[in-house]
Parts: C-alpha cells; sequence; structure tokens
C-alpha cells in the first residue's frame, strides 16, 4: 500500500516564475485547488489556470504594496493544522477554514538585489516575510503539507503529483529543504545588516558573522588517509567553482596548494607563474610571456617543483605546456588554454588541468579556534606600503630602475612566503626562498642555500622586520644588493648601520605581509 499522501488543495506564491506554469498545470490537471497571490495568480490566469486568489478567500485585501497578503489566520492555520489530530480538524472546520496539501514558495531575491548595488531602502524591500513564515509553517507540518522552497524542486514533484502525492519521507526531505532556505536566507540579511553600520569600531569588523557552505562533493580523505574531508563551496567566485578539465581527482590538498598557487600567480600584473608544493612557492616569475615566467618559476628550485602545484595568470600557451610536460605536476590552474597546449597536456593522464576564469579574493579571512574562530580582512597587495613610491630608502645610493623593479616583485611575490619569509629575486624572479622557519636567521640561511651562487647580485624582501642585524648580514655577506623589509623594530638603528656599512641600499615599507597559515 502507498504512502502517498494527496493533493488536494495547494498555495502558490513565488517570486521566480520560470517553471510556475509547468508545475500548475500539473496541479490543475489532477483536480488540485490552487490559491495564489498577487503577481503568481495573474500568471496563472493569464495561463488560463483556474485560481483562487488569497485576498478573496481571507476577505482581507493586499496592503501596503503587497507587504500584508499572506499575513492572515485562515492562511496560516491551514497551513500548520495537522491532519492527523482531530482537535486541529475541528477547530478549523468551525472557522471555515480548508487544510492545504502543498505550499509552494520561493523568496524576494535579497542577494541578487544586494549584489546588483542596490540602496539600503531597496534592499530592505527585498526582506521577504510572509514567505518565509509560510515555508517555517509548512516545513514544521511536513507531517500532513509538502513544500516546495526551490525550483528545482518542481520536477521531481510533477512526478509526485502524477503518482498520486509526496510520501512521508519525500515531504521530510522537502521540509529539510525548506528549513535550509529559510536559514540562508535569514544568515544573508543578517550578515548584511549586519555591515550597514554595526561594526566594531576598533577594527570595523561585524559584531556578528555567519557563513553558509554546501557540500560540493566528498574527497578520498583529508590531509593524510585516515581523515574524512569533503569540498564545501560558498557561493562566491573561486577555487572551489573551477572547472577540472582532465586528471585524477582532486585531493585536499591538491585543493589547498591549488588556492595558494592562483593567489600567488595573481598578486602580479605582468605574466607571472607560481609553483606551490606544501602550501609554500618553490618558485614565482614574471616573463615577458607566459612561457618565459613558467620556465623561470621553474628554474628557482626544481627539486621541489617535482609533484607541484602549478598556476598561470594568463593562458596557457603551447610553449608552456611544452616546458611543463616533462615535470610531474600535480595541478595546473589557468584561466585558459590554448588548444594546442590542452592537447599536449592531457596525454598526462594523472596531470588535474583546471579552468578558473575569475580572480576574487575572499573580504574576509577565517581561522578556526577551539570554541570559535578568528576573522581578519585579507592580506592583499594593496596597501599603501606595497607601492614602491611611498617606500623610505634608509640606505644606499639610488637604484636602477631594474633593481627597484625586482625589489618591488620580490616586494609583492614574499606574500605568498609562509613566516618567517626571506626572498630573493633576480630579474623578476625568485631565485631563493626561505620560509616557515621560527626565526629569521634561518629563513636567510635557507633562502641562500637554496640560491646558491644565484645570491649574489639578487635583491631581498621580508615579509616583517629583522630584529636583529645577525639575519641580514647573512645577506649581506652573500652578496644580496638591495633589500626590501617593513622596518620597524626597536632595533632599526643597529640594522640600518650594517647595512650602510655594506653599502647597500635598504627600503622601508612600513607594511608588513606575516603568512602562518
Amino acid at each position: 500500500m502507498s504512502d502517498r499522501k494527496p493533493i488536494r488543495r495547494a498555495l502558490l506564491s513565488v517570486y521566480e516564475k520560470e517553471h510556475l506554469l509547468e508545475l500548475a498545470t500539473a496541479l490543475a490537471d489532477a483536480g488540485v485547488e490552487i490559491l495564489s497571490t498577487g503577481s503568481t495568480a495573474k500568471t496563472l490566469i493569464g495561463a488560463g489556470i483556474s485560481v483562487v486568489e488569497v485576498s478573496s478567500y481571507t476577505d482581507f485585501p493586499e496592503i501596503m504594496g503587497g507587504r500584508v497578503k499572506t499575513l492572515h489566520p485562515k492562511i496560516h492555520s491551514g497551513i500548520l493544522a495537522d491532519q492527523n489530530n482531530p482537535e486541529h480538524l475541528a477547530a478549523i472546520a468551525q472557522l471555515d477554514i480548508e487544510p492545504f496539501d502543498l505550499v509552494v514558495i520561493n523568496l524576494y531575491p535579497f542577494v541578487k538585489t544586494v549584489n546588483s548595488g542596490s540602496t539600503f531602502a531597496q534592499a530592505i524591500e527585498q526582506i521577504d516575510i510572509g514567505g518565509p513564515a509560510m515555508l517555517r509553517g509548512a516545513a514544521k507540518n511536513h507531517g500532513s503539507v509538502a513544500v516546495l522552497s526551490r525550483e528545482s524542486q518542481y520536477e521531481a514533484a510533477i512526478v509526485a503529483i502524477n503518482s498520486g502525492g509526496f510520501t512521508a519521507q519525500e515531504r521530510q526531505d522537502l521540509a529539510l529543504a525548506a528549513f535550509q532556505s529559510t536559514a540562508e536566507y535569514d544568515l544573508e540579511i543578517a550578515s548584511w545588516l549586519g555591515r550597514q553600520g554595526n561594526t566594531n569600531e576598533a577594527d570595523a569588523l561585524p559584531r556578528w558573522f555567519g557563513a553558509i557552505y554546501k557540500q560540493e562533493s566528498s574527497l578520498r580523505y583529508g590531509e593524510n588517509p585516515h581523515q574524512k574531508a569533503a569540498l564545501y563551496s560558498s557561493g562566491r567566485t573561486g577555487i572551489v567553482g573551477a572547472t577540472q578539465l582532465h586528471g585524477k581527482e582532486m585531493s585536499f590538498n591538491n585543493y589547498t596548494d591549488a588556492d595558494a598557487a592562483w593567489r600567488a600567480a595573481h598578486d602580479h600584473n605582468a605574466p607571472a607563474v607560481a609553483i606551490i608544493k606544501h602550501a609554500n612557492p618553490c618558485g614565482i616569475a614574471i616573463g615577458g610571456d607566459i612561457a618565459q615566467a613558467y620556465e623561470r618559476a621553474h628554474l628557482c628550485d626544481p627539486v621541489s617543483a617535482f609533484g607541484g602545484v602549478v598556476a598561470a595568470n594568463r593562458v596557457v600557451s603551447l610553449a608552456l605546456a611544452e616546458a611543463l610536460a616533462p615535470i610531474f605536476t600535480e595541478v595546473i590552474i589557468a584561466p585558459g588554454y590554448e588548444p594546442a597546449a590542452l592537447e599536449i597536456l592531457q596525454q598526462k593522464p594523472a596531470l588535474r588541468i583546471l579552468l578558473q576564469e575569475s580572480n576574487q579574493v575572499e573580504e574576509f579571512e577565517m581561522r578556526p579556534l577551539s570554541g570559535g574562530m578568528l576573522l581578519q580582512e585579507s592580506d592583499q597587495i594593496s596597501a599603501a606600503g606595497d607601492n614602491p613610491d611611498t617606500w623610505i630608502q634608509v640606505t644606499g645610493e639610488k637604484l636602477a630602475d631594474e633593481t627597484v623593479a625586482d625589489l618591488h616583485f620580490a616586494w609583492r611575490a614574499v606574500r605568498a612566503v609562509k613566516s618567517n619569509a626571506i626572498l630573493l629575486a633576480h630579474e623578476g624572479a625568485a631565485v631563493g626562498i626561505g620560509m616557515g622557519q621560527v626565526n629569521r636567521v634561518d629563513s636567510a640561511q635557507l633562502a641562500i642555500a637554496r640560491a646558491g651562487a644565484k645570491a649574489a647580485g639578487s635583491v631581498a624582501a621580508s615579509d616583517a622586520f629583522f630584529p636583529f642585524a645577525d639575519g641580514l648580514q647573512i645577506l649581506l655577506d652573500a652578496g644580496v644588493i638591495a633589500i626590501v623589509q617593513p622596518g620597524g623594530s626597536i632595533r632599526d638603528e643597529e640594522v640600518i648601520s650594517a647595512a650602510r656599512q655594506a653599502g647597500v641600499a635598504m627600503f622601508f615599507t612600513a607594511t608588513r605581509h606575516f603568512s602562518h597559515a
């Protein structure tokens, strides 16, 4: 025996109407009585579908431009009546109220309105009140009522209607979807309103912050095989929305490295390539074209680049593909691929090829903590201190334009390196990188060791100040010719003195680019 509950009476009030007539026609063909409101009713009547307008049923007109139309006891009693409860049925019968078996609601497009650049008043008008109330009522009463909250549900709903109604499990699944819809809607509104002046004066961050993440796919495992993992989307443009054109399934570590590489490549305006391994760059370079940028990035640390993740900020050319093909690479991500380049790369069965056309950095970064989280503005290459014109030269003679350009490149590139970070550069390419050490001396030694003979004549960027002259001295002894760093140490004079004694130019930016995560 089927547990499908017949649909005798339905309430339809929707903003999105692209597939409305298909659903309403199925209901009409099944002999279902349809009640509707405003523009929904006009659309149905215009298509020749018989409709009872809510205002005539409640004997109460829509008022205040439609702000009040379904907020009426005859509507909500019909939605909330438990049809298995004799007392509920007797109560509504006494008031000449008929129960609903189906409620179809989709909400005013609040997010779309805000993203369109609307005024505050326009956004407020797109906050739906009656819609969420009816969705929540129907979802609560899913033992008696089926509720559709998204147009994507209509196709399956038509099948259910033609099959005699919705099963108990289908109603429960639809109720969950409705509660998710209203939760997301309320969260978007609260987050937006919280940014309209209700901020923490100390740091201009919202006092209340929420986010919605939906599972896109499960992953084989997390950072390690014993950890379960899945990929979630915030609905914004980013690495999660990249299109995979070829290769093995993306892993947890592939995603984290691809995200870091993509952002590192886009810290530069010229054609740039970043090669990331275990969340750190083993090569970053710019070039006259994207192939040259890749070849120069790879030269920084060819050993570590084996098994790395490559990101390009330009369309991948045939020349880049030919250079990359002999190297074992886990992932390549770019805004496009020349057909011939793609053909070559697709000959590597394991190589994951990602297409990501948009570059959008999240406004905020979240760091989970036990019992909460940290929230901060994303660190971007946009602060005043990232412009060489604002730097203060504290030692040395005026530099050639080429050397200043190298310093600028190094300063942009060091943002992608985990602290403590030292990056050596020459002719628009990293030649040695020291990262993730617990003191700046070790990072300086690591950068020099990796650069080898290429350290002499290079420039250096430090993501934070030198607390003592010892770290700087390692760079000076290796033949570094210019340094850029934030400055701000209580021992700045000691550091300046060491650079001056060596006859080396040093610049202070007053901006720091720590990266610990």
